[in-house]
């Protein structure tokens, strides 16, 4: 009986989980984190700083990438440069690290940074107000063990075109 009530609510909890994982794109296709890679924002210091778009796919993009992901997740392993066979297996549990170390970077919440956790690659997007502050924030990123590759999408200050592609929210 009470199993039945809690029902409507986890039905309820589990479609807001999924709204909050989608956003449309510029023609106003659905777009949604098929894959659930880790995407999460350490700072918000720079509030004019353009969003990043993330790892949101629409369908069709999302049926373009199963193909390539499955060639790169396994050629870490086939390469024996990962004990597990699926690189993006990594990415979980290396978010929350990623997220430790950026955060004791001294001036990090003066800038803007978003992360997103693909294959143990990392990448950093968003805004810092220093070229050194960018730096920082990459060297933390490079010293989290089974961290494969950093890659630095940050832009000094918020004028200009971002080095990323831009949510279309």
């Amino acid at each position: 009986m009470r199993a039945a009530a809690l029902m409507p609510v986890l039905l309820l909890a589990a479609q807001t989980a999924m709204a909050q994982q989608q956003t449309p794109d510029a023609a106003g296709a659905l777009k949604q984190n098929w894959f659930d890679d880790p995407f999460f924002q350490v700072s918000t210091g720079l509030a004019a700083c353009a969003t990043p778009e993330g790892p949101f796919y629409t369908a069709e993009e999302r049926r373009i990438q199963i193909h390539s992901r499955l060639e790169r997740g396994t050629s870490c392993w086939l390469a024996g440069k990962c004990t597990d066979s699926n690189a993006y297996r990594y990415d979980k549990p290396l978010a929350p690290k990623v997220r430790a170390a950026l955060l004791a970077v001294p001036g990090v919440r003066s800038g803007s940074v978003w992360v997103t956790v693909q294959r143990r690659w990392v990448y950093l997007q968003g805004c810092v107000p220093t070229p050194a502050l960018a730096k920082r924030l990459e060297r933390a990123a490079r010293a989290v063990p089974d961290v494969e590759a950093v890659v630095p999408d940050l832009m000094i200050g918020t004028r200009g075109k971002p080095p990323y592609p831009v949510a279309s929210r």
